[in-house]
């Protein structure tokens, strides 16, 4: 059983993030499951501290940007808006190449307030930050 209120799709968020930091950052909606949003990110010169390892900043665009559209997903756009509340993240591990897969899940879908973790894993599948990410829901409707 899904999630999602009617039938959502990639490249309904892929078409929004057109001339956005979702662009600029080179994030990408890679799969949509019955209960999850899944997401990437390349771990680059736009995405790097001057360290040389992926930016904690960056991680928390990713969390965030994926929380928002999968929170978006669950509720009916006609009807209602999801903005960002809280979010909060935990820097696991450093990657300093590749690409960082971010996977949201619902923790809480109530009428007024989500809840949504996010979990960023390396190409070697280990996690690099865990997210939580608090979302209002509108009783207006969605601008996406």
């Amino acid at each position: 059983m899904s999630i999602w209120f009617g039938t959502p799709t990639i490249d309904d968020a892929t078409r929004s993030g057109v001339g956005t930091m979702i662009e600029h950052l080179g994030i990408e909606f890679t799969e949509l499951t019955d209960e999850a949003l899944v997401g990437r990110m390349p771990v680059d010169h736009r995405t790097r501290q001057p360290a040389g390892v992926l930016h904690g900043g960056a991680s928390v665009v990713l969390a965030e940007t994926l929380a928002s559209w999968a929170a978006t997903f669950a509720v009916d756009r006609e009807k209602f808006h999801c903005v960002g509340m809280e979010i909060n993240a935990n820097h696991v591990r450093p990657v300093a190449s590749g690409w960082v897969r971010g996977e949201a899940r619902p923790i809480a879908l109530g009428r007024t307030t989500q809840v949504w973790e996010i979990r960023i894993t390396g190409g070697d599948g280990k996690l690099v930050c865990i997210s939580r990410c608090t979302m209002a829901v509108l009783s207006v409707p969605s601008q996406y």
